[in-house]
């Protein structure tokens, strides 16, 4: 599937992916808003379903970072995980049956730009959490042979790190929109269901690994080694 390129300039648009990606922060935006209206001791259903959610992401924080350092990350981590998983589903049913001249309305997680956005802002966080907690040590321990060395490993994993991040979200959500577009090529009936109910799994199962290696970035940053 090619996506819908606008050029401005000399800058190149996947306007497809552009116009989903505003669309799920919109969405989120909107039902952020929504939930947090008429909050009660006793929660409504909806309430309910987003102390669930918040729950979720306590527990994760607390297991894999710690209880009092992890709750400050929560706001990146749940954010993080809200944007993926609305963000894959954008190039499921019911968007593949707007139909626009240049194509089909895509997931922004199918474009590789967005998914290693969302790597450099991860890269860029929990470095800059790992400085302001460990301050220097957060590069180099002493001036000793071996954490010099150490020291030449860990930057190159810096760069590996939002790299594959990147290109693992952005490969498994383009092969399942491959995949689907192929099944709708040969009948647009039945044969395509089966995958698009996967791929909702998928779209689940890629943002909350995603999530859980960036909270093991992040607690690999800011916890004290023993």
């Amino acid at each position: 599937m090619e996506h819908w390129v606008v050029q401005i300039g000399n800058i190149t648009v996947n306007m497809d992916t552009l116009i989903t990606m505003w669309a799920a922060m919109l969405f989120l935006i909107v039902f952020a808003f929504i939930s947090t209206r008429n909050l009660s001791i006793i929660p409504n259903k909806l309430q309910a379903v987003c102390e669930s959610v918040l729950g979720f992401f306590w527990d994760l924080t607390d297991s894999m970072i710690g209880k009092d350092e992890g709750r400050k990350h929560i706001p990146l981590v749940a954010s993080l995980f809200l944007f993926i998983v609305t963000a894959n589903l954008m190039g499921q049913l019911p968007l593949r049956l707007i139909e626009i001249k240049h194509g089909e309305l895509a997931s922004p997680t199918n474009d590789i730009n967005m998914t290693a956005a969302m790597a450099i802002i991860v890269l860029i966080y929990y470095v800059g959490a790992g400085l302001k907690k460990k301050k220097f040590k957060f590069f180099l321990h002493s001036f000793n042979p071996i954490d010099i060395i150490v020291f030449f490993v860990e930057i190159l994993e810096m760069f590996t790190r939002p790299l594959t991040l990147a290109l693992r979200l952005f490969g498994n959500i383009m092969a399942g929109e491959i995949f689907i577009g192929a099944m709708l090529g040969i009948t647009a009936y039945f044969l395509p269901i089966p995958v698009m109910f996967f791929e909702v799994l998928v779209a689940f199962i890629q943002a909350l690994v995603f999530t859980m290696l960036t909270t093991v970035y992040i607690s690999s940053a800011v916890q004290e080694e023993h």
